[in-house]
């Protein structure tokens, strides 16, 4: 059987055959800056090598294809710091022959980053920002996105809970920036969908410590105060991608009520208790390998690694254009064990893939949901569709 990398960055540099019938070696760098490790609980902190694990089990799946086609990948690992600046990573890299570079890194430095590669002919894949403005106003010619859109996540919750019927929600959302982002794409999955905000709250973060001797009391008496005197709702639905608030919501808010979003019932691209269409092979490598789960953001990395290593194969080839040419191309998809082949979208260069409702422990559930159509690919009816779209690749 084939044998299928916050904070990170991964480079693809190719070079061709060589002498005496010598494999193709396909060099892949990951370059990285260390993962937040601020959570709310401590079983959510990151490991150190989230995302490279994924990077890794990934060569070896290249590889195991790569055996039979006379092709050879490699890792090659490099760590930037909060202040370096990843243009010149990438420039540094790209004078090692790189090709492709696979992202992990946060809107801003993605940016600098494939500018940088434009000018030096690289494509790169979106590992980890799941940004809009990427996708939409910001895009680039020369970015793929693997990680999903914010819209996508907002909108496979939204068809599950219109699927439940559960369609009067209390929005409550954070005061930073990216809870206000999230927020945004739930009100437009609300209102794609045919749910309804009845109200909605902010939660502003005035610090604190949690993890003192009178944190639980005082979170048991903050939260309730915070949901108290709401209208008539189905679910509670919070924003709040800098995990201040929302891990304390279940089983805390004034009304007995189901929370989702950024806590209950999560949307996200994979979880350690998946196990449908084969996923229990991947996830026992995993575990076996690295003696712990495989994360979301593993698998994100492991996706587009995976995706090079598709293109290489199916061109039996080296050569970056060709691969590229590929990749684009309406013959390209990759496997991911998630029940279809997944593609890409010729507008805004965004991988189509369902995703998973996660409650913690089970995944209760995929999107997209039955009933909700669409003339191309139910895939599309999450995150922005074609006539959406504001991307004008360049």
């Amino acid at each position: 059987m084939l044998r299928l990398l916050i904070g990170c960055f991964i480079l693809i540099a190719l070079s061709g055959t060589g002498q005496s019938g010598q494999p193709l070696e396909i060099k892949i760098g990951y370059l990285h800056q260390p993962p937040s490790r601020i959570r709310i609980s401590l079983m959510d902190v990151p490991a150190a090598n989230d995302g490279l694990a994924g990077a890794l089990l990934a060569i070896d799946d290249n590889n195991a294809t790569g055996r039979f086609l006379n092709q050879h990948y490699t890792l090659v690992e490099k760590t930037i710091g909060e202040n370096d600046d990843p243009a010149a990573a990438v420039d540094a890299l790209a004078d090692q022959g790189v090709s492709f570079v696979v992202t992990s890194l946060d809107a801003d430095r993605l940016l600098k980053a494939a500018d940088a590669g434009k000018a030096r002919g690289e494509t790169l894949i979106n590992a980890f920002a799941i940004d809009e403005r990427l996708r939409e106003q910001d895009c680039r010619a020369d970015v793929i996105h693997v990680a999903p859109a914010r819209s996508m996540l907002a909108d496979a919750l939204a068809q599950y809970l219109v699927w439940k019927k559960w369609r009067k929600w209390i929005l409550i959302v954070g005061s930073h920036e990216n809870d206000g982002l999230f927020a945004d794409a739930l009100r437009h999955a609300a209102t794609r969908f045919g749910a309804k905000i009845v109200e909605e709250r902010t939660f502003k973060d005035n610090g604190g410590a949690r993890r003192t001797d009178s944190g639980v009391a005082e979170i048991q008496q903050q939260i309730p105060m915070v949901t108290q005197g709401a209208p008539e709702h189905d679910v509670l639905v919070a924003a709040d991608e800098s995990e201040v608030f929302a891990g304390y919501l279940p089983y805390r808010t004034w009304d007995p009520r189901p929370v989702a979003g950024s806590a209950g019932l999560v949307p996200t691209t994979w979880d350690a208790a998946f196990d449908q269409w084969g996923a229990v092979q991947l996830q026992n490598r995993f575990t076996r390998t690295f003696q712990r789960p495989m994360t979301a953001h593993d698998m994100q990395v492991w996706t587009s690694v995976r995706v090079v290593g598709e293109a290489a194969a199916r061109t039996n080839s080296g050569d970056p254009g060709k691969m590229l040419a590929y990749m684009k191309s309406p013959e390209f998809s990759v496997a991911a064990f998630k029940g279809q082949k997944l593609t890409l979208r010729d507008w805004n260069q965004q991988l189509r893939q369902p995703i998973l409702l996660f409650d913690g422990r089970n995944t209760v559930s995929v999107s997209p949901q039955e009933g909700f159509l669409h003339q191309v690919s139910t895939l599309d009816t999450l995150g922005l569709d074609r006539p959406e779209t504001k991307c004008v690749l360049k």
